[in-house]
């Protein structure tokens, strides 16, 4: 069995595998980095440490998050160190088996298609494992 934390974007179910997630936190405040990529939201301090935010709606491809809503961290681990990514909502951590995972819908178009791995089929949805290492590389460079 295979543990993912979850989380809701756009209306979409994501998972990463639980091992590389660090923690996840409410909204923090950002500072902007001038002349970073528009999928660099800022930058978070976490406990004194500086962390990169990634807007994982632009990096997605997906429709910017409405004005009133505040997004939530999910803080993964990178070669390069601490990255938050900013979600909608912090779903639950969730266990699948090996067996259930299909390759990437042909629905799934534009940037995600290359973010994301697959698919679990769930009794009631779909969650689209991303690709954590391909999804930071816009933040590595920044």
């Amino acid at each position: 069995m295979l543990q993912f934390a979850t989380f809701r974007l756009g209306g979409y179910l994501f998972g990463i595998e639980v091992v590389k997630v660090q923690e996840v936190l409410r909204y923090q405040r950002m500072t902007a980095v001038p002349l970073a990529p528009p999928e660099v939201a800022g930058l978070i301090n976490l406990r004194g440490q500086i962390v990169t935010a990634l807007n994982l709606r632009s990096r997605l491809g997906l429709p910017p998050r409405p004005d009133d809503k505040l997004p939530m961290n999910v803080v993964v681990r990178t070669p390069e160190g601490s990255l938050s990514l900013l979600v909608d909502e912090i779903g639950d951590v969730i266990e699948v088996g090996e067996d259930s995972f299909e390759r990437p819908p042909a629905t799934l178009v534009g940037p995600a298609r290359l973010l994301v791995r697959g698919a679990y089929k769930l009794d009631d949805r779909l969650m689209l494992v991303l690709d954590i290492e391909r999804t930071v590389v816009v933040a590595a460079a920044a």
